[in-house]
């Protein structure tokens, strides 16, 4: 990967060529995604505008077509980069992308064209259980439309982040490869919320439940996640321990939620205890 990286950074036709074919082939748009953001990292988002058009207007073709994530990542990943660039922090940079995400999420961007009716209507005639599961909301008082909106978005909308914070991770490790060997796991290991983060998260969230924005809620836990997934990578790290204990830390990550439950909380924990601190100076 690393030689497309360097093949890209040649120059700007290059780079842009590259965005534009891997945004058009399905399935590749991360890497068109990765490579707008790692010539935004590296020079900057007005030397890197070519390439992040080059990448959006076939992932805008996806979007007409009733796709999209492509051009919703591409988006994000360039915000999050220019935030990353500018500031030097992962962690201002994921809380710039969940929050930019969980606006294009109450705006409707990721509900399909004909809306969330359409969708509940083929569910009713497919499933006579989920036809019995809508009626049962509705007589509840609950708006199934609202309520499938909801879920559509705030699903695809946690796909686009997911996907735009790999892209970015990617473009990063590319530039420290290139430029700064070592820097990027270096950086990751060191990713950790400041008290003054964790509480703009808190407050967003608490803004979320009380003026009624579901999406704040939905997205609002993935950089700390992210945060814990660094902290466990930086504690493998500093202790020198096999690379399998990561294979299992994913796979546990991936198949069980109170996994993912204990690594937000280890990460909460994190912001006032710093583990990884500690571990340093014992050693």
């Amino acid at each position: 990967m690393l030689t497309i990286a360097r093949w890209m950074m040649r120059g700007t036709p290059y780079a842009a060529g590259g965005a534009a074919v891997s945004a058009l082939i399905p399935w590749l748009f991360w890497l068109g995604a990765a490579i707008a953001a790692l010539v935004t990292l590296r020079r900057g988002l007005s030397p890197a505008l070519p390439v992040i058009v080059a990448a959006a207007v076939p992932s805008g073709w996806w979007w007409v077509q009733g796709d999209v994530i492509p051009l919703a990542s591409v988006l994000l990943v360039t915000l999050m980069a220019v935030v990353l660039r500018s500031r030097m922090r992962w962690s201002e940079a994921l809380i710039g992308g969940a929050l930019a995400g969980a606006v294009m999420i109450q705006l409707g961007a990721f509900l399909p064209p004909g809306g969330a009716g359409e969708m509940l209507e083929q569910l009713r005639q497919a499933s006579p259980e989920v036809e019995r599961l809508l009626a049962e909301f509705a007589s509840q008082g609950l708006d199934t439309e609202q309520l499938a909106g909801v879920l559509i978005g705030g699903i695809t909308g946690l796909v686009v982040l997911i996907a735009a914070v790999a892209s970015l991770a990617l473009a990063r490790s590319w530039q420290a490869g290139l430029y700064n060997p070592g820097g990027f796991r270096e950086e990751f290991h060191a990713l950790r919320f400041a008290p003054r983060e964790l509480a703009v998260l808190v407050v967003l969230a608490v803004i979320g439940a009380v003026l009624g924005l579901p999406a704040l809620g939905m997205l609002l836990w993935v950089p700390l996640l992210v945060a814990g997934i660094a902290l466990v990578h930086g504690v493998i790290g500093l202790k020198g321990m096999n690379g399998l204990w990561l294979v299992a830390f994913y796979v546990l990550l991936i198949t069980t939620w109170p996994m993912i439950l204990i690594v937000l909380l280890l990460a909460f924990i994190d912001v006032f205890a710093d583990f990884r601190g500690r571990l340093a100076s014992r050693d």
